[in-house]
């Protein structure tokens, strides 16, 4: 009876990922068309680039997939700051910088701190568990965040990818700790005491008073009606991506080859008869 009930269980797994893991999964990866024959560097080079490029323009299909699926068009998330939170997601999960729990946080400082700009979700149930509003440092902007920073005392935010640490109580209440991956943009975010916490200034209430929300020293403060049961959500080692527009924003997790190969790893792991 227990194989029986597993067998469904797989199967039910199976026809809920299909849909959008089909053409990873039964798309050959593209290759040399001279097998045998030695090319000239040239081509080689000119081979690694079209598969390079082969295997982008698949995750971002994949990636695209997902978002379709989940309609986070709806709620306002812009699909590219969703393929690259993605991305950054599995390359951190290549490098094993995040624990199991899959979860992304992501943040877009190109929307005004009256729009909800947080998402919380679930990758493997593929579901949006939060979208609320989240405070952006003081000295990042008015209603907009428009600077950001690395240097202590600032008081800006800070852009690029973290993994979400221990929680703790402070002054805020229920405080979670978050670590800066991205050299030269967000490595400070300890020693800046850069967390995520509850404030009273990132609700509707002030937006109504005020026409934008509070400002934080630099921390992504949610509502406090909501920051336990986020917070509680994305604790313990899960990726969180810190958006915005800049020109000069670089990270070695935007790696789409390695993401691919991750992700192509993970899903047929989870399609496998054998799988546990």
């Amino acid at each position: 009876m227990g194989k029986q009930r597993w067998k469904r269980t797989k199967q039910k797994l199976a026809k809920r990922l299909l849909p959008l893991f089909a053409p990873l999964v039964l798309t050959p990866m593209a290759s040399p068309v001279r097998t045998g024959m030695a090319l000239p560097d040239a081509d080689v080079k000119k081979t690694k680039g079209r598969i390079a490029h082969y295997k982008v323009m698949k995750f971002n299909q994949l990636s695209y997939n997902l978002y379709s699926y989940m309609q986070l068009q709806d709620t306002g998330l812009n699909f590219e700051v969703f393929d690259k939170a993605l991305a950054g997601y599995y390359n951190m999960r290549r490098k094993g910088e995040v624990s199991d729990k899959p979860v992304i946080t992501i943040v877009d400082f190109a929307k005004a701190s009256t729009q909800k700009r947080l998402w919380v979700i679930d990758v493997e149930k593929k579901e949006l568990l939060y979208n609320t509003y989240v405070a952006h440092g003081r000295n990042s902007g008015e209603n907009f965040a428009e600077q950001f920073s690395n240097k202590r005392d600032s008081y800006m935010s800070s852009i690029g990818f973290y993994v979400t640490e221990d929680t703790y109580y402070g002054k805020h209440g229920l405080s979670l700790k978050l670590n800066g991956l991205d050299e030269g943009f967000n490595t400070n975010a300890m020693d800046r005491c850069i967390v995520m916490h509850g404030a009273e200034y990132a609700t509707e209430d002030f937006i109504e008073k005020t026409g934008r929300l509070g400002r934080s020293l630099g921390c992504p403060a949610v509502p406090t009606e909501e920051h336990e049961d986020i917070i509680r959500t994305v604790m313990g080692g899960t990726a969180l991506y810190a958006h915005a527009p800049a020109e000069n924003y670089t990270s070695q997790y935007l790696d789409y080859t390695t993401a691919m190969a991750e992700l192509v790893k993970e899903s047929r792991k989870e399609l496998s008869p054998g799988a546990s």
